[in-house]
């Protein structure tokens, strides 16, 4: 007998939506006819296009709660290794979609693209909800935060400019 997962489906309805707009986002058809919000604003607002990459982080987080829900929570070094290799395969697809065909030159590929970051940032996500309880989550996205803030204020005005 199969056994069927149950699947959230507002979850999968969001992640097609999301993919349809970086779709449209990454293939405008021509460069010289994008539509203002296909294209990433300047710095100081927000288009469809800004909030690609944060949607893909959320519907990630989600599913994860969920994926993570069927084992328990528990942190077993077969949860690990799947971890890895998922973060490990993302990497590797965003890497060699900016590479493929490969007719740039070494020195100009793009190593770290948003599909990298997608994939780096479930390792680390992933490694720490299952480390942490809920607790010691919201205590270290606390000091991740305030550690950032000091950084942007040690670093000057220059920090909040596109400069």
């Amino acid at each position: 007998m199969a056994t069927h997962t149950k699947r959230l489906v507002a979850l999968d309805v969001l992640r097609g939506l999301t993919i349809a707009l970086m779709i449209m986002v990454n293939n405008p058809g021509s460069w010289e006819y994008v539509y203002a919000p296909l294209r990433h604003s300047d710095w100081n607002g927000c288009t469809p296009t800004d909030l690609v990459f944060p949607f893909f982080l959320f519907i990630i987080g989600s599913a994860m709660f969920f994926s993570f829900k069927k084992s328990g929570f528990s942190p077993t070094p077969e949860q690990f290794s799947k971890i890895v290799k998922r973060g490990v395969i993302m990497f590797a697809i965003g890497f060699m979609l900016n590479v493929i065909p490969f007719n740039n030159p070494v020195e100009q590929w793009r190593i770290m693209g948003v599909l990298q970051r997608i994939g780096l940032a479930y390792i680390v996500a992933a490694t720490l909800v299952l480390l942490l309880n809920r607790r010691g989550i919201f205590i270290l996205s606390t000091i991740i935060l305030l550690f950032y803030w000091a950084i942007l204020l040690t670093v000057g005005e220059a920090a909040l400019t596109l400069e």
